[in-house]
């Protein structure tokens, strides 16, 4: 692999700080410790405390830790070592965040490093694609509703189980979306591919974070409509109706099943 040129990556104003800081004998003289090896990406003389540093954002982005990229013999990281398929992977992942952010600030309009305006009408931080920007703490950044629906597959309730699994680990973190609208997505994925009582099992799950969700209550309904109890699905449609009196939608289809 090629080194990334200084025309393209775009944080090398900030690896230039960090060099210039980080090569500075510490303790008045103290030897600064040898470079690392095998670099491929950052300029070869990049200094051990630059490129830890940037490891270390890796791990707190993907939510791993060294061993993840690197070889690991007898208790000890051959960081130099490029056996491992997701070393080589994570090289070709910096060059594209950096491919992606030199052309960013022309897809959105605004100069290089002119970030959201602020409050006071100032200029706000730069935007940037980060690895968390999508990873999210997580080494394979899967939607929820991607890794419910595969677990699904399996049959039973695999699928809810999953999304239980998920939220006990990581509820209050990035990795992912456990608002209201995750269950609906997923529960409408449900409905599409003709498993209506998994989209109900979903959308009941739904029900016990957010009892007063008229959506998940709208889409109850759908559900049961696609089982053929109309019935049930009027109820649906009144109790949504109670928690929402102006949904246009709610009361369109709670008139619909009513005149049939």
């Amino acid at each position: 692999m090629k080194r990334v040129s200084y025309g393209i990556a775009l944080g090398i104003v900030l690896l230039a700080g960090l060099l210039a800081s980080a090569q500075t004998p510490a303790g008045g003289g103290q030897q600064a410790p040898p470079p690392m090896t095998n670099l491929q990406v950052w300029p070869k003389d990049t200094s051990r405390a630059v490129v830890l540093q940037f490891m270390n954002a890796f791990d707190d982005s993907l939510g791993v830790q060294c061993n993840y990229c690197h070889v690991e013999q007898g208790g000890r990281l051959d960081f130099a070592s490029d056996e491992k398929r997701e070393k080589k992977v994570a090289r070709q992942m910096i060059l594209l965040r950096d491919s992606i952010n030199v052309v960013l600030p022309a897809i959105v309009g605004k100069p290089a490093g002119a970030g959201p305006t602020s409050v006071n009408g100032q200029p706000g931080a730069p935007v940037r694609v980060l690895c968390s920007s999508c990873h999210r703490g997580l080494p394979i950044p899967r939607s929820l509703a991607d890794v419910v629906t595969d677990a699904a597959a399996s049959g039973g309730a695999a699928g809810l189980a999953k999304y239980k699994e998920l939220r006990t680990q990581y509820y209050g973190g990035q990795q992912y979306d456990f608002t209201e609208n995750a269950l609906l997505g997923i529960a409408q994925r449900a409905i599409t591919a003709k498993n209506p009582d998994d989209a109900l099992a979903y959308l009941q799950t739904n029900l016990e974070y957010y009892p007063k969700s008229a959506r998940t209550y709208l889409a109850m309904a759908q559900a049961r409509s696609a089982k053929g109890d109309k019935q049930a699905a009027i109820k649906d449609l009144e109790k949504a109706l109670e928690l929402d009196p102006n949904n246009a939608q709610v009361k369109g289809q709670l008139q619909q099943l009513r005149g049939q």
